[in-house]
Formats: C-alpha cells, sequence, structure tokens
C-alpha cells in the first residue's frame, strides 16, 4: 500500500553509532532495529548544522542555514521561510508537530506584517509552520534572568496533573534524584548514575510517545506527525529501573588521540578548553554520563516497541512512512570534547532510517544505503510523498536538499559529490576569545567520499583523511605535501561554487523563468525593430493600420 502518512520521529542528540543495528556491542535497540529491517538505513546522513536550532530549521525547511539564516539557536527563523508544513499542506496533507522544535519566532518580523500570534497563519508562522498538537521543547532550566525556555510547558502541566508538587516539577523530578529528600539536579553530571524521581511512566519519552498515540487516534489521513523527543539530550539523567541498566564495562573507549592536542586548529583548541570540553576529558564524568545516555536510549527504544506496536494493532503500519532520525549527535568525550558543535562524526552524523510501506520500496528492505545524504533531503521527500515523485524536482527554487525515494526505491539517481554542514559560533564564547567578529564567526565543511575539509574564516583549513584516518586523529589541513594542497583547493573551488548557488529566488522557479521569455514582445514590448517585417506580424498588429478618428 502507498504511503498516505509519516511519522517524522527526531531524538534530540542521539548519535549515529549508539545503536544497535549500526554496531554498538552493548546497547540493544530491537525495536528501532526494525524499523530498519523493513527499510533503508543510511550510513552517511549530516546534519547541516552541529547546533540543535539551526540543525532543524534547516531539516524544516530544506535549505541550508546560510540560506534560512536561522544560523544559531535563538536566531529567529524570518518571517515568511517556506516550511515543511507549508509544502505539505499545499500538496493535500496536514503537518502537526509533537514535541521539541527548538525555533525562535521572528516576533519584530510578525508584528512588521501585522501577524496576530492567535490568528491560523500568525501562529504557524511562530511555530516553524506547523500545526500544534503541543509543542514542549523540554528544557525548563530556571536562573536568575528567569526560564531558558519560554512559554508554557504542556509536560510540566501534566506533571501537576498527575500529583507533582511545585512550579516547575520538570526541574525538582524529571530531571532530579532525591537523596535524604535533598535535590540532587541532573545539572550536575555527578549525579547522572542516580535515578530520577519520577515515575518511569510519567517521564519525558512515555509521557510525549503516549501524546503521539494520542492524535494518531483522532487523525484523519493524509497525515504527517512530526514526533520530536528532547532525549537523550542533556541533562544526563533517566528514572529506574533505566538508570541501572549499563555500567562501566558498557563504556566504549573514547575515540581521542593526544596527536590532536600537540597543534590543535586555534577553533578546536579552544572548544576543547571550553568547560564542556574539559568535563568530557574526565574519566569519572564519562563513567556517569555514558550510562545514563545508554538509558535514556534504551527507554525510548522501548517507547518505540510501544509505538509500533500501535500502529500495527491500528493498521497504521501499512500506510505510514517511518523515519527516524536526530538533530545532531554528542562527543561524550571524544576528540576531547563534549557537546557538539565541531564537524567529527560523532557531531555532524546523525542515523537516518526510513520505511517506506509502498510496493516500490520492497527491494531495498533491510538494506543500507552510504549515499552522501543531508538532512535537508526530509523536505523533498515527504513533498513527493504527499505530492508524487517529480513534486520536489518543482520545488528546487526552494528546497535545497533532494528527494530519497529514488534510494528508497531502489534507483541509482544521479546525486550531490560532496554534503555540507555550517556552524556559526558567534554567540559562543570561543569567539571573542579568538577576537573574531560576529560576522566572521562562521565555519564550512565539505564532507566527500574521502575527505572532510573545514574553511575558517580567518584561519587556516583543516582537513581529514576518512580513508586513511577513519577517526579524524590527524589534521592535515596545515600539511606541506601536494596531495593534501590538491585537495584543500579542489575543496575551496566546491566551496565557492557552493556559496553561489542562486538560494534567495524563491518566488520565481526555473519554469517560472522559462515560460516569461519572450512574454514582453506579445504583451506589445518590440524594442529593435526597424520596421514592420522585424517582426511576425501578430506583434505588430496593434501598431499598424489608420489612425484612429
Amino acid at each position: 500500500m502507498p504511503a498516505r502518512n509519516i511519522l517524522f520521529i527526531m531524538f534530540d542528540q542521539l548519535r549515529f553509532d549508539y545503536l544497535s543495528c549500526a554496531g554498538h556491542p552493548t546497547l540493544a535497540t530491537p525495536h528501532i532495529d526494525s524499523i530498519a529491517a523493513r527499510g533503508v538505513r543510511f550510513t552517511r546522513a549530516y546534519v547541516q548544522s552541529p547546533i540543535c536550532g539551526s540543525s532543524r530549521m534547516s531539516t524544516y525547511t530544506g535549505r541550508y542555514p546560510s540560506s534560512h539564516g536561522a544560523e544559531f539557536n535563538g536566531f529567529p527563523l524570518r518571517v515568511g521561510e517556506m516550511t515543511l508544513g507549508d509544502h505539505l499542506r499545499g500538496a493535500g496533507m496536514g503537518c502537526w508537530l509533537i514535541g521539541k522544535t527548538h525555533m525562535r519566532a521572528d516576533r519584530a518580523g510578525m508584528a512588521r506584517l501585522g501577524l496576530e500570534p492567535d490568528s491560523v497563519i500568525g501562529a504557524r508562522q511562530a511555530e516553524c509552520g506547523f500545526d500544534v498538537w503541543l509543542r514542549e521543547d523540554g528544557l525548563w532550566a530556571e536562573g536568575p534572568d528567569g526560564y531558558y525556555d519560554e512559554g508554557r510547558s504542556p509536560y510540566n502541566e501534566y506533571l501537576k496533573s498527575r500529583g507533582y508538587p511545585g512550579d516547575n516539577p520538570w526541574s525538582h523530578f524529571a530531571n532530579a534524584a532525591a537523596e535524604g529528600g535533598e535535590l540532587a539536579s541532573g545539572w550536575f553530571m555527578q549525579n547522572a548514575d542516580k535515578p530520577a524521581n519520577i515515575a518511569e511512566e510519567d517521564s519525558e519519552t512515555p509521557w510525549l510517545t503516549g501524546e503521539a498515540i494520542r492524535f494518531i487516534e483522532q487523525a484523519e489521513a493524509p497525515w504527517c506527525a512530526h514526533l520530536s523527543y528532547i532525549k537523550p539530550h542533556w541533562p544526563y539523567i533517566v528514572p529506574a529501573p533505566y538508570h541501572a541498566m549499563f555500567g562501566p564495562s558498557d563504556i566504549l573507549a573514547p575515540i581521542r588521540h593526544e596527536a590532536e592536542r600537540a597543534a590543535p586548529h586555534p577553533i578546536y583548541r579552544a572548544f576543547m578548553e571550553s568547560p564542556v570540553g574539559r568535563a568530557f576529558c574526565r574519566d569519572e564524568v564519562r563513567e556517569k554520563v555514558i550510562p545514563a545516555y545508554m538509558g535514556l536510549i534504551r527507554q525510548a527504544d522501548d517507547q518505540m516497541g510501544r509505538l509500533f506496536a500501535y500502529l500495527e494493532e491500528s493498521g497504521r503500519m501499512q500506510d505510514t512512512m517511518i523515519v527516524i532520525t536526530s538533530d545532531h549527535g554528542d562527543y561524550l568525550g571524544d576528540h576531547w570534547l563534549g557537546e557538539k558543535d565541531l564537524f567529527h562524526e560523532p557531531s555532524v552524523k546523525v542515523p537516518l532510517i526510513v520505511y517506506d510501506p509502498s510496493p516500490e520500496a520492497d527491494a531495498t528492505r533491510g538494506t543500507t544505503c552510504d549515499a552522501l545524504v543531508e538532512a535537508i533531503d526530509l523536505a523533498p521527500t515527504f513533498l513527493e510523498v504527499a505530492a508524487g515523485r517529480g513534486a520536489a524536482e518543482a520545488a528546487r527554487h526552494i528546497l535545497e536538499g533532494r528527494s530519497l525515494l529514488p534510494w528508497l526505491h531502489g534507483e541509482r539517481p544521479q546525486w550531490r559529490d560532496y554534503a555540507v554542514s555550517e556552524y556559526n559560533y558567534s554567540a559562543r564564547p570561543m569567539a571573542a576569545k579568538l577576537g573574531v567578529a560576529p560576522r566572521d564567526a562562521r565555519l564550512f565543511m565539505l564532507a566527500d567520499r574521502r575527505w572532510k575539509y573545514i574553511h575558517a574564516i580567518g584561519f587556516r583549513p583543516m582537513l581529514f583523511d576518512l580513508e586513511n584516518d577513519p577517526e579524524e586523529f590527524h589534521d592535515l589541513g596545515a600539511s606541506d605535501a601536494s596531495e593534501h594542497r590538491e585537495i584543500i583547493a579542489l575543496m575551496q573551488t566546491r566551496l565557492r561554487q557552493w556559496a553561489m548557488r542562486n538560494a534567495q529566488r524563491v518566488t520565481m522557479s526555473d519554469a517560472d523563468i522559462a515560460a516569461m521569455q519572450g512574454r514582453s514582445a506579445r504583451r506589445g514590448i518590440t524594442l529593435g525593430l526597424y520596421d514592420e517585417t522585424d517582426a511576425p506580424a501578430e506583434l505588430t498588429e496593434k501598431y499598424r493600420g489608420k489612425v484612429p478618428r
């Protein structure tokens, strides 16, 4: 049966290699694996920015950060930017949010255009183009200047309805353990091995899964539901029994080398020397955090089992495309780093699994694909599910990604030679430490089948040989070897070509422009004529004959 619906599942900060189907030796994820067994697992999928907000804005728009402008967390997505919801609704498919977007609305732009946030159009502009079942960005941190997240928290409201006391039960229960009546906050990584002080069924991932099931129960096809989890994103704390499922023997050795600290690139050094980088260099931090991170993933996989069982029982598995991915990875101490931000594989490469129930996808079930895929390829893929093959090509003046349906259906399409990712670090303290102005604090990654090149404005480039140095230990950006100089020159040429793409002409397609050619002559603009014989008679008919009396 062809796909009528799309279940677009995104985890936050899930590494590509922390799934058993991707080869993790001790972390079993059988339910996610089951979708890989029924679909295609893409092994070289890159996000367009290794930071939550910018990555998601690229995925939701199908455009690069330098095209949509939301280049970092808190950078508003400008009003009027076309999003997944706009494309799908135009094709007759609803597009709903269940969970996180990390989108900051362009309030000034909306006010300038008179868009009220509580109108249908205004609400969609403020919610990244989605109709909202519920939005929960999930970080209800609170400091002297107030809350990190804005607006209301449906999850906190749920917890209060379940009897959890206080104004912010997320902070005191879902994100904290308790020891002798004292708070053991998840913000302190020394507490990561403790069980969150919450019933497991009330924790974030089960709660959001329940909301997804509730949505599907009442949804009328065709629909796209973006089920967007906050976990396994930090704070790293998980309820029992998941807090104790993994221990020191399950922790993989860090992917790092002393050579990386010998003479690092200045930007790389600045991130290694950040508080997060220094913390994840410590064994005791990794020994606390990684088992909790694995527990969060195992809990997520169990909830996938619950969700997929519901889809089977309700008959939705037969007509629903399922996509499982992440907005970026997590260093977890690899390369002497924590968090994300830079372009090593643990940070910029993500899991991507696509199950298409259509008969055309039967030949590729249970396979892997090593094509260079970008997260912006999902929007055109979904558009073609909703509107048919060719719909993405017709929108190429807006969508910069490419439909994955040919790969899913066993075809070998002409494809990109390199993947691109961008990172704007202007809001990071590292930019000021390096003396880099906000306009210049940008990095660009190009990765082809062998090489990964990173362009840093104002600094030398970085270069890694993924074939001979798959762990990315040895930066060849300062090498004098002719082979490396040639590769750097090639990558710089590619970057220039990519930078010259026509990314802002979104109101006119190539077909629209082709249809304009010659149109002015048929509307009376007959420049360059000496007399009436220089053009077809029909074009000059209005300019010949008797003078009106």
